[in-house]
């Protein structure tokens, strides 16, 4: 790619550059573990994210947008690319150096349970990346804890009490003081709401929101579900099996998606009136397997404009529209 597609018209600064992330994961098999292939998870990816901003990321279940976080904080190995941080790339970075970034970029876990150590009280669970840094004293470090968890609505009796002893609710927000009590600049929320329910998600959101605009953090919102990304959002990438597919601006996205793929998941969405009607857009077929992607166009067998030119030549992210980028050979027909 020639163009970052990621950059914002604005007057605010690239926090995060991810340039050509590439992520394959070897498919081995036999007695003596011969690679015979890869999942190609994430292939080819760009874009930026400035200071102050939430760049939502979408796609089904199994396009990549999961590897694409965790790779970004290595907490996976790339197969390639780079992703700068405050222009320092952290594929570069070894030891201290690596450690020390870390401190500045954190994630918030889809199972808020799992992330959670069941042997520890969940103030000293919050603790654990203050001992890691060696960032003050015993005392000092209790009361951090205790101002991250005031931060996320809990009390301070909370953190002598152990995960199990939470709802689904609490223990996410455990999970944000967790990472907002290193004072980071950069933190990605890997589906943070995905498995609460709705009136909970609703509450979780509004906390990430308001924390956003007190500690002036930066997020990448990883999700499935475009309800909750057209709320928290300023920016969405589209994501289909590895691949970037759209990028734009969230109204601009949400009122005029030029990708037949965005146009399906929109289309998906339910509408709390019943009086107003969508037309659904009904995709044929299945995804295809992230090891033996399509040729050309990933999304060419499930697309209903596709042509004879979408089977051969990979379609290049272009800007129709500003800050709007699509990759897509004839979005052009989808222009106002």
């Amino acid at each position: 790619m020639t163009d970052n597609p990621g950059n914002n018209k604005t007057d605010q600064a690239d926090l995060i550059e991810v340039k050509n992330l590439v992520k394959y994961f070897p498919v081995k098999t036999g007695l003596f573990r011969r690679k015979v292939g890869d999942i190609q998870a994430v292939d080819d990816v760009s874009f930026t994210i400035k200071e102050g901003e939430t760049l939502g990321l979408v796609g089904e279940s199994g396009c990549g947008k999961t590897t694409v976080g965790h790779t970004m904080l290595r907490l996976i190995e790339p197969t390639s690319g780079s992703v700068l941080i405050n222009n320092q790339d952290i594929f570069s970075l070894e030891g201290n150096d690596l450690k020390r970034l870390r401190r500045d970029a954190q994630i918030v876990f889809q199972d808020p349970f799992s992330s959670l150590d069941p042997r520890l009280p969940v103030g000293e669970s919050i603790a654990e990346g203050l001992k890691v840094h060696n960032i003050g004293s015993p005392g000092e470090r209790q009361k951090r804890v205790l101002v991250a968890m005031t931060d996320v609505g809990l009390e301070d009796y909370h953190a002598s009490r152990y995960p199990h002893e939470f709802s689904g609710g609490q223990r996410q927000r455990i999970g944000i003081a967790r990472a907002l009590v290193l004072n980071p600049q950069f933190v990605i929320l890997d589906e943070p709401v995905s498995a609460l329910d709705v009136s909970i998600q609703a509450e979780v959101l509004n906390i990430l929101q308001d924390l956003q605009k007190y500690l002036s953090l930066t997020y990448l919102f990883v999700a499935h579900n475009l309800a909750v990304v057209e709320h928290i959002a300023d920016r969405v990438a589209v994501m289909y099996l590895g691949k970037l597919v759209e990028m734009a601006p969230r109204h601009g996205l949400f009122n005029g998606p030029l990708h037949p793929y965005t146009q399906a998941l929109l289309s998906a969405i339910p509408i709390p009136n019943p009086k107003v009607k969508r037309e659904r857009v009904i995709l044929k077929g299945d995804v295809p397997s992230p090891q033996n992607p399509p040729s050309g166009c990933r999304f060419h067998p499930r697309c209903p404009i596709a042509q004879e030119l979408c089977s051969t030549d990979v379609p290049e992210l272009r800007e129709l529209r500003p800050d709007h980028f699509v990759a897509c050979h004839f979005s052009e027909q989808f222009l106002a």
